[in-house]
């Protein structure tokens, strides 16, 4: 058997949490074992479901919190349990910690992989100036280089490395977001909805989901169209700061904050419309959700890259066009009909993005 120790579940259920999840549910568990290996000690997401896969869950204190508890602690995994595996495969959004590739080279995993998940710096100064420090150190302690976008890998590698790169591609589970209307009915009863018109976005609250623009763009449709919601799924630094502003545009009353979910699906159903307007993104697990549901998206083309709009009810926007223009194109996708679901899953089966079609092809590169 060849076992994996994987570093990427965090106790946020995000998208490289859900991309890991979703595919090695469907591997083949007597050939590939994983072990994940988290810097905090709280619940991780998919917690649960990795116990049922006989997943052992290691924790280490947070390097942020207490930097030397945590050297302490990553040394002494490494040194105790590095003859284990085979591999370590960690994902991250950035390269301004590299110590599991050293400590792993250091203790004698053979195989080491990086797998970057973004395309530009989501994080303050000093990170951005280790990212760019660490790029240029990562082929001494990586021996394989993945990205989930050619704009990631190009954030992530030097040039001289990029010939070498692998793109691995956010392929989704359809069923689990496919369009459900009685999920629908349930939500928009729940919480007021109907008669509006639903706006939807689905992220962490942070300044490069762009929630800002949001309201913006909110606050310009409400002059017109007072019957309107735009509701946030997600949780993040930014609520506050986005709460005081939809105050501030005196359009509280038609925001909406849910908290983190586990329906995607529900939610997904519940909306008219997928706003999208990142700054910038890797592989946005989130666009391919939407589109995996059959909902009109309307997106910055920092958040979806043209390989991945694989819908025609998909609108990519520049986030230099104005308000009016935003307000204007989701007034008319919030008016479309969803993409049916036999078109939806032969649309993503072509592209490539359809997990069931992608597992092999993944797990043939563990394999190999």
């Amino acid at each position: 058997m060849y076992k994996v120790l994987v570093f990427g579940m965090t106790s946020n259920m995000g998208g490289i949490e859900s991309f890991i999840i979703s595919y090695y549910k469907r591997f083949d568990h007597s050939k590939i074992h994983f072990d994940f290996l988290c810097n905090t000690h709280d619940k991780v997401a998919y917690e649960d479901e990795l116990h049922k896969l006989h997943s052992k869950i290691f924790k280490v204190t947070m390097r942020s919190k207490h930097p030397l508890r945590y050297k302490s602690e990553l040394n002494s995994f490494f040194k105790r349990y590095a003859a284990d595996y085979d591999c370590i495969w960690v994902n991250v959004n950035s390269l301004a910690n590299i110590d599991y590739l050293k400590l792993a080279k250091k203790y004698g995993i053979k195989r080491r992989i990086i797998h970057s998940h973004n395309s530009q710096n989501m994080d303050g100064k000093l990170r951005a100036i280790l990212h760019d420090y660490n790029k240029k150190r990562i082929s001494k302690y990586a021996t394989d280089f993945w990205a989930c976008s050619p704009s990631a890998a190009v954030w992530f590698y030097d040039k001289d490395l990029m010939s070498k790169v692998v793109i691995i591609k956010n392929s989704i589970d359809l069923d689990r977001v496919r369009f459900d209307g009685n999920k629908r009915k349930q939500l928009r009863n729940k919480y007021n909805l109907d008669g509006n018109l639903v706006i939807g976005n689905i992220g962490r609250l942070h300044f490069q989901k762009n929630q800002m623009f949001s309201l913006e763009i909110l606050s310009s449709m409400v002059k017109k169209t007072p019957k309107i919601k735009m509701v946030f799924v997600g949780s993040g630094p930014d609520k506050e700061k986005i709460i005081r502003r939809a105050k501030e545009l005196k359009i509280e009353k038609n925001v909406i904050f849910t908290g983190a979910q586990k329906d995607i699906s529900g939610w997904l159903s519940t909306f008219d419309v997928f706003l999208f307007p990142s700054k910038f993104e890797g592989l946005p697990i989130a666009g391919l959700e939407a589109q995996g549901n059959g909902l009109p998206v309307v997106a910055s083309n920092n958040a979806i890259p043209k390989e991945a709009v694989l819908n025609s009810n998909v609108k990519i926007l520049s986030l230099n066009d104005s308000v009016s223009t935003w307000s204007n194109v989701i007034n008319q996708f919030g008016q479309l009909n969803r993409i049916n679901a036999n078109i939806v899953k032969m649309n993503f089966k072509k592209a490539g993005y359809e997990i069931n079609a992608a597992v092999p092809i993944l797990e043939a590169k563990f394999k190999g």
